[in-house]
């Protein structure tokens, strides 16, 4: 079973989205920079099996995608996702283990998914991240959350585990405070979850958070495009590995393969030309 919503709401659960297929939506917001938008606020952008395809689909069709270079994962209202739907855990919790086998490997699909796209990819977080929410933005390369966003790995009080999400969320925050959030299911704020490295930016308010992704989108749209993912690969490649001398030589032919290369023969050039490389927009020139 997915990682549950434990986002206090005092109403009933409402029905179905009469328009599923606009629950995910992809936007261009600039050039180069793809995205993925969750829009569901009437439910507090929960997700639930539909969702998860959708978001699967979405980020699949964008690795493939050339012309995107950056991806922003954000969500529509006051907050950025509860978690599961209280209605599909219920639907669910009557299915069989293997379904509930089936359930788990697809949201397991979607955090390797994400977490794998050769794109850097910026997540916003405003208001809540309880459970699952919490795994997509371990899973994002640069998180920025505003003041108010708070964050719970809230399963245990369900009587469940955040067990797909865990290897991200380790990763993200250390075994350290894992072993504490994951077994009190405290809510911890933006600025502990700065602190424990789920998140690198604080901003003051929505205003600010999307201020803060612009400067963010500048900052890479100065950097090669096939950098930055050799450079993604690089850290997947190199992480919690040991110094042999495998990694040493892997390292060796990374960084020769990218010099010889068209795009690493054009920012040594623009550099030693004093000049700015092809991918920098003019604005930046």
């Amino acid at each position: 079973m997915t990682e549950p919503n434990s986002v206090p709401t005092s109403a009933p659960n409402p029905a179905p989205d009469s328009a599923q297929n606009l629950a995910v939506v992809i936007n261009t917001r600039s050039p180069g920079v793809t995205e993925v938008v969750l829009n569901r606020p009437k439910k507090r952008n929960a997700f639930d099996d539909v969702i998860i395809s959708q978001l699967i689909a979405a980020f699949e069709q964008i690795g493939q995608d050339s012309s995107t270079n950056v991806v922003v994962l954000r969500s529509e209202g006051k907050h950025f996702s509860a978690g599961a739907d209280l209605g599909w855990m219920r639907r669910m919790a009557d299915n069989s283990q293997q379904e509930n086998l089936n359930d788990s490997r697809q949201l397991a699909r979607l955090m390797s998914v994400l977490n794998s796209l050769p794109q850097p990819v910026i997540g916003l977080v405003q208001g809540a991240a309880f459970g699952g929410a919490v795994g997509l933005a371990a899973c994002c390369d640069m998180v920025i959350a505003t003041e108010q966003s708070t964050f719970c790995l809230s399963e245990v009080k369900l009587g469940l585990i955040p067990a797909v999400i865990s290897p991200y969320v380790v990763r993200a925050i250390g075994e350290r405070q894992a072993r504490r959030y994951f077994l009190t299911a405290e809510v911890f704020d933006a600025h502990q979850a700065c602190e424990f490295g789920l998140v690198h930016i604080v901003a003051s308010d929505n205003d600010d958070l999307q201020t803060r992704c612009d400067h963010m989108l500048q900052q890479l749209a100065g950097n090669g495009p096939q950098a930055m993912g050799a450079a993604k690969a690089l850290i997947f490649a190199v992480s919690q590995q040991p110094l042999s001398a495998d990694v040493i030589e892997d390292t060796a032919r990374r960084i020769a393969d990218i010099r010889v290369g068209q795009e690493g023969q054009e920012g040594l050039a623009a550099f030693l030309e004093k000049r700015a490389a092809s991918w920098v927009p003019e604005d930046q020139h």
